[in-house]
């Protein structure tokens, strides 16, 4: 049991700087990232949405009109006329406008992106709970079996007429406790897993799948939000929200230009015909009124948001960080008080040699297996505050 628990240790000790994926993570996350059936629906909503941005730029229906006008009084022949005409705005605005389409495509690609790495968040830290679990189960696991020997032992003394029921009974309840929290953590590990599978689009995780790996410290604050402004999506997504209400703003200037149309006309009246190019175009009086000062308040505002969302980005982002480090460091203060306790095997052996009623031992042993419980919910707590931290590279 002490060799497990300082090899423990020293996993920890390693763990804590920072961790990297391996091949067995990213497969994992690559699964979810294709069969997560919300980010499945997005893109299907993507689809719909950009189709619908594009048929905005779509020219107007041609027209055909016809006049056949046989009443009347009147000495020369039937009068009739045919005419093809196509309207369309001012060819800028189609330009503007196929602008502010592809900033409404990139605008929906990073929410997207902003889905999945969210989604993907979450998967990690149901593999680092995972990962905690199972270390916990493999611990566990020794504290039953230790359980259980103190138990027959104090069954053997009971049945020799050494100690009394009372004793037997406090020894039957720790071997039952034991097992109790046994049961718990296989039942939080099928949890975890059923939780992966339905982020996985109801497609099972296979638990020897993956496995964790030490890599390098976290960057300097600085260095790691300059890596998140361009990396993290939630936060490009305020940039590409003012790109497209400034490309709103072009598109709005252009609009006031004049629509143009063109056509051709046949007129036919006794025998005789006339036929010729048509040409036109609107007066913008009224429709564009007001519209390009609505933009460009609309673009204020998004401006001034975009600045009040990424400082409120950047405090989350320092807490976490700032968090992160404290966190560290109490953890290795913990760690090296923990080295001096002792042992949970070395208590079992001075209750054998008779050193400690069972009573002593158990509140002893207890003491130390709390400690090292806490010990893994701070590495659990460390590992995912650094995912929540480096959410941007998923």
């Amino acid at each position: 049991m002490y060799r497990y628990i300082v090899s423990a240790i020293c996993g920890i000790l390693i763990s804590i700087g920072s961790f990297a994926q391996s091949p067995g993570i990213k497969d994992i996350l690559n699964q979810i990232s294709k069969n997560n059936r919300e980010l499945k629906a997005y893109q299907s909503y993507m689809a719909s949405q950009n189709l619908g941005n594009k048929t905005e730029n779509n020219l107007q229906d041609p027209q055909v009109s016809a006049f056949y006008l046989p009443f009347g009084e009147h000495e020369t022949d039937d009068y009739y006329e045919y005419q093809v005409s196509q309207r369309f705005e001012f060819p800028t605005v189609y330009g503007a406008r196929s602008k502010r389409i592809e900033k409404q495509k990139e605008l929906l690609e990073l929410e997207y992106n902003t889905m999945r790495q969210e989604v993907l968040l979450d998967a990690k830290k149901q593999l680092l709970e995972l990962q905690i679990l199972q270390k916990r189960k493999e611990l566990e696991q020794e504290r039953v079996e230790q359980a259980k020997q103190v138990y027959d032992q104090i069954q053997r003394l009971f049945d020799a007429e050494q100690i009394g029921i009372l004793e037997l009974n406090k020894a039957k309840v720790a071997w039952l406790q034991e097992q109790f929290e046994m049961d718990q953590i296989e039942i939080e590990i099928k949890n975890t897993f059923l939780e992966l599978q339905k982020l996985n689009g109801g497609n099972a995780i296979n638990e020897d799948q993956f496995y964790l790996m030490e890599d390098a410290e976290l960057a300097s604050m600085q260095g790691l939000w300059e890596e998140k402004l361009s990396a993290d999506a939630q936060v490009q997504q305020l940039t590409a929200r003012e790109a497209l209400a400034e490309q709103q703003v072009k598109l709005e200037k252009n609009k006031v230009l004049p629509d143009l149309s063109i056509g051709y006309n046949y007129q036919g009246v006794n025998s005789s015909n006339y036929s010729g190019f048509l040409g036109g175009l609107s007066i913008p009086l009224w429709n564009s009124n007001n519209k390009v000062k609505a933009a460009r308040a609309n673009l204020e505002y998004t401006q001034a948001n975009t600045g009040a969302e990424t400082a409120q980005f950047y405090t989350r982002f320092q807490e976490n960080y700032q968090q992160y480090h404290l966190l560290k460091r109490k953890f290795e203060e913990y760690q090296e008080t923990f080295k001096d306790l002792n042992s949970e095997e070395l208590l079992f052996k001075a209750y054998k040699l008779g050193e400690f009623s069972f009573l002593d031992y158990y509140r002893e042993v207890e003491f130390y297996r709390q400690a090292y419980n806490k010990k893994l919910e701070m590495e659990k707590e460390l590992l995912q505050l650094k995912a929540t931290l480096l959410k941007h590279q998923l």
